[in-house]
């Protein structure tokens, strides 16, 4: 555990969870494989031609969707339905083919994003932090928190999307201070990305752990009050 700047009392503690609370890349990569799986037997059977329909396919079609509707980007589950519908008729497909298949699209997406559970040693230093201090988890994602055992765990859940705006913005911590009756600083948020996380984190007025565990987030942008090498070093702050 490494300082940076002075910590002051910590009331609760907010995580982010992909690639904080488990490594998410090799889950992503398992769903985009699935993903290009179903497009292609599900398209080809629309006469469409069997061709490669992983992320970087959807990426032009995303980059054009979130141009067209910038508040999308604070969504990644919406986003991505509309991603798929407007991909889909810019293949050819009818309207209402092309909005049914994106649905399901979506909801096999979701499927596969969260079809792991986090660790037990994880999940057992959860339950011990959780009787020091109230447990929240903020993330930009869209993981099935239920479904990947971590639900028990926090007191509120904030996902970005549906009205929550995207870290950096304060929106989620903002949210969280005011259901735990608490002022920002009093929130310790733990996370591994230098921007949406550490930035984010400070400028909402809270307080910040960087974990660079998994080396996948942007760079720091501010220095946070702390480095933490393994979640478990938080067992360590006096309550």
């Amino acid at each position: 555990m490494k300082f940076y700047r002075r910590l002051k009392a910590v009331k609760a503690i907010s995580f982010d969870l992909d690639d904080t609370l488990y490594s998410n890349r090799e889950q992503m990569i398992a769903a985009d494989v699935a993903m290009n799986k179903h497009f292609n037997e599900v398209l080809t059977q629309h006469g469409l031609p069997a061709q490669d329909y992983s992320a970087k396919f959807w990426w032009p079609y995303r980059q054009a969707v979130v141009k067209q509707t910038p508040a999308l980007k604070h969504d990644v589950t919406k986003v991505r339905e509309v991603v798929y519908d407007y991909g889909l008729k810019k293949l050819g497909l009818a309207d209402e083919i092309a909005a049914r298949l994106a649905k399901q699209g979506l909801a096999y997406f979701l499927e596969q994003r969260s079809n792991f559970t986090v660790g037990q040693d994880t999940l057992n230093f959860l339950a011990q932090l959780a009787e020091k201090f109230p447990l929240v988890a903020i993330t930009n994602g869209n993981v099935d928190v239920q479904r990947v055992g971590l639900s028990p765990y926090f007191t509120h859940i904030f996902l970005a999307g549906d009205g929550n705006l995207q870290k950096p913005d304060s929106d989620m911590f903002n949210q969280a201070c005011q259901l735990l009756d608490i002022s920002p600083h009093a929130l310790l948020h733990v996370g591994d990305c230098g921007h949406a996380d550490i930035f984010g984190a400070m400028r909402a007025g809270c307080q910040s752990a960087w974990l660079n565990k998994y080396d996948v987030g942007k760079p720091l942008k501010v220095l946070p009050n702390l480095e933490i090498s393994s979640v478990e070093q938080l067992l360590q702050l006096p309550s």
